[in-house]
């Protein structure tokens, strides 16, 4: 059983499920206040990797989880009889859509079936997956009572608190952003705004009702994913009336209220902002409702690879080329600078068309060694970026603005960049037709 004392004096036992980008870094952060922590994962090869001397995954620095596995703070299993004795469980699997944009809550499911046979009276369960919007009360709880004939808020203590983890920004680590907690009864929202003092260096504010925190997730990604789809529309519109696109956003951002500046790109990528609308937007028509605006912004931000290959094909005419049989080398497959992530990338989109349109297609990224590509799973391997390379293609498409990459280089020794991001801006060789951005 679980209490405020226990988890002050750093008596609690806390139990991670799903040690991917979110939940290694969540396990660590717990082992690091002192608390015992063991993280769980199906993936039997990852764990046997996190757990020998020098394992690691997802940027995690192996010199810690060695002291931490040394300091026996921290153990990794593949094994959920691993969660006996465990007063906190946190789950952190994830929540894809299906083939029909549905929510995919498979992974849920069988993380609750894991923990029922070792959940007792008193213990805190807490959902950090995404869910869709009353997931809490009307699944998981009682998912959780028909195998253990425990009730939430009475037997156990049941939470939602969304991750909020933005990976590869050096700003805010995960110990540095605000927490939400949606609780089903108030004992257990007191019960994680302390587990949550204790581990993070963040305020945390607690809502209402699970409900509350679920939506509030997905209202953080559908702005982004609504305003990213409004300037990606935008900059089509100013490229037909020769306006730049970002001197625009640049001036309006000038405004010290009103505006908040979002950048037109190849499209959007990661886990979040292409999935979690979808989210509302599927249990909205189930409700008898409807998310037009959100469809639409999905629609926007899906076409947009599309667009980036059109407008590649146009510029390769005026050069008197084919985009058949072209060589073109993608620059960046992560979905956002300077992390290895893939998940959703436009890029990986944007290969998979020019493949289908007979290009020749290769790419550079020095986080990604390598990808699958379309239905087909066309694998290619990042080749290295010399002037050999840029010399033996027909253009170079900048899909992700890696800091690693010299553009002043690049735009040099090359013959045609079609920049997406922007990460040509100010340089000197820029200025030719040599360049053009989108």
């Amino acid at each position: 059983m679980v209490s405020l004392d226990k988890i002050n004096e750093k008596r609690a036992r806390v139990s991670v499920i799903g040690l991917g980008y979110v939940g290694l870094p969540l396990s660590v952060s717990v082992a690091e206040a002192g608390i015992n922590t063991v993280g769980i994962d199906k993936n039997q090869g990852l764990v046997e990797r996190l757990g020998k001397k020098g394992g690691t995954a997802n940027g995690i620095s192996a010199t810690k989880l060695d002291r931490l596995k040394k300091e026996d703070k921290l153990a990794f299993s593949s094994d959920y009889s691993a969660l006996e004795s465990s007063d906190i469980t946190v789950i952190s699997v994830p929540t894809p859509l299906n083939q029909y944009r549905e929510p995919d809550m498979s992974h849920i499911r069988e993380s609750l079936k894991g923990i029922s046979p070792y959940l007792e009276r008193g213990n805190l369960v807490i959902v950090e997956s995404t869910l869709y919007p009353r997931a809490t009360e009307d699944e998981v709880g009682p998912l959780i009572e028909e195998e253990t004939d425990l009730t939430p808020g009475e037997d156990f203590y049941l939470v939602f608190s969304p991750e909020r983890i933005d990976p590869g920004n050096k700003d805010y680590s995960l110990t540095d952003v605000p927490k939400v907690v949606g609780p089903t009864s108030k004992k257990g929202g007191r019960l994680a705004e302390e587990f949550y003092r204790t581990v993070l260096d963040s305020e945390v504010h607690t809502v209402s009702s699970p409900r509350v925190a679920e939506m509030e997730k997905l209202l953080e990604n559908i702005y982004r994913n609504v305003n990213i789809a409004l300037v990606n529309e935008l900059d089509t519109i100013c490229e037909e009336m020769d306006i730049d696109i970002w001197e625009t956003i640049e001036a309006a951002s000038t405004k010290p209220y009103g505006f908040q500046p979002f950048y037109p790109g190849p499209g959007v990528g990661g886990h979040c902002i292409p999935v979690d609308p979808f989210f509302v937007n599927w249990k909205a028509k189930e409700e008898n409702s409807g998310a037009r605006f959100i469809e639409l912004a999905g629609q926007i931000n899906r076409n947009r690879p599309r667009y980036v290959v059109s407008k590649l094909m146009d510029l390769l005419n005026e050069r008197e080329k084919s985009l058949k049989g072209s060589k073109v080398l993608l620059l960046g497959m992560a979905y956002k600078k300077d992390i290895g992530d893939t998940r959703n990338s436009p890029g990986l989109k944007i290969a998979e068309i020019l493949i289908e349109k007979g290009s020749e297609v290769k790419y550079n990224d020095p986080y990604v060694e390598e990808v699958d590509i379309g239905q087909e799973e066309v694998s290619l391997v990042s080749v290295d970026l010399d002037l050999n390379l840029l010399k033996t293609v027909d253009s170079v498409v900048i899909v992700t603005d890696h800091s690693d990459y010299d553009y002043d280089w690049l735009v040099e020794n090359s013959g045609l960049v079609l920049d997406t991001r922007n990460a040509t801006a100010g340089l000197d060789g820029a200025k030719g037709n040599k360049v053009v951005k989108i």
